[in-house]
């Protein structure tokens, strides 16, 4: 993985991706005790930054590979960006998927037109294994949603925004807060951003009890979470760090940050409210990140991602319910 890599992506990418938004808002600022800049992935294509790094994969790909048909297995942002991608390619899409992954991701995706395979996370039921397996049985490409080249390529192209839109801000120095779940998505940015911004520094933030990627920067060594499921933040809960994303957060990251599910859910009410934007659970936690662990983060000025907005109308509404009368 390289700066080269995802300049390469940029231009594949092209025309197709959207170009999203740094927003701003004083009333985030006052909470947060310095400047925030908001880059909002929530508004990309399917809700996520994850088509970027779907579509980067997919048009990295043979045409007999594509016309084979691709396999992934998401939670339900990667899974709706493959999905999308691979309909943009004509090519057929097989998505597993934890049976109790929110339902809008799992009718999304289908709507999308992927072919949809549930399984049961909370038994112990093994994606990687059901993965390999149809993999082998119909011939399909596999495009893991962090630990695959392309994909983090894809994703870093959303740095190459980050540097360009912030230094036209007057911004030299910088901590950029990812939410981060196997770390595809930070460790894109962290090289892009190692290029073309050298005075940001990425910081994976990640949920309580799933602050695999946080433990391990620590340990100097891959970790593994203790639990596979049970944080509202269903979209950044991974077992363990990626095989190549770690490496490159252990040069590039400074230390994680870990928000709670009520701050996530406190998070998202905010940035409904003041930045009009709506945001899932796992897609707040950097921002809650820049709001509730200021003494955490150095600096004037903090830059955060709100990765993604798919969340459930049920979990929406409990955020402002839970917090409405704090805006």
């Amino acid at each position: 993985m390289n700066i080269d890599a995802i300049r390469a992506a940029e231009q594949r990418l092209e025309g197709h991706v959207r170009r999203t938004p740094l927003l701003s808002s004083p009333n985030i600022d006052a909470i947060a005790g310095r400047r925030v800049l908001i880059k909002a992935e929530c508004l990309q294509h399917t809700g996520s930054f994850k088509y970027r790094g779907a579509l980067s994969a997919i048009s990295a790909l043979d045409a007999h590979a594509r016309k084979r048909g691709i396999i992934a297995y998401s939670s339900g942002n990667h899974a709706q960006g493959i999905a999308l991608a691979a309909r943009q390619f004509g090519a057929p899409a097989v998505i597993i998927m934890p049976q109790d992954a929110p339902r809008t991701k799992i009718e999304n995706t289908k709507l999308l037109g992927a072919e949809i395979v549930l399984y049961d996370r909370v038994a112990g039921e093994d994606r990687d294994a059901i993965g390999a397996a149809l993999s082998a049985e119909r011939d399909l490409t596999l495009i893991k949603p962090f630990d695959n080249p392309q994909v983090i390529a894809g994703q870093g192209t959303a740095g190459l925004e980050i540097a360009a839109q912030a230094t036209a801000l007057g911004v030299d120095t910088a901590e950029v807060i990812v939410c981060c779940g196997g770390g595809g998505f930070a460790s894109g940015i962290a090289l892009a951003l190692e290029a073309d911004a050298p005075g940001y520094r990425v910081r994976p933030a990640e949920p309580a009890d799933f602050d695999d990627m946080a433990r391990s920067l620590v340990a100097g060594e891959r970790l593994s979470n203790a639990k596979t499921s049970g944080s509202i933040c269903d979209a950044i809960i991974s077992p363990t760090p990626g095989v190549l994303t770690f490496p490159i957060l252990q040069k590039l990251a400074g230390p994680g940050i870990v928000v709670t599910d009520d701050e996530a859910l406190h998070a998202m009410a905010l940035a409904f409210a003041h930045l009009k934007v709506v945001a899932e659970p796992g897609g707040a936690v950097a921002l809650a990140s820049a709001l509730f662990h200021a003494s955490e983060i150095d600096g004037d000025t903090v830059i955060v991602t709100i990765s993604g907005g798919n969340v459930d109308a049920e979990v929406f509404q409990m955020a402002l319910r839970q917090y409405g009368d704090l805006l």
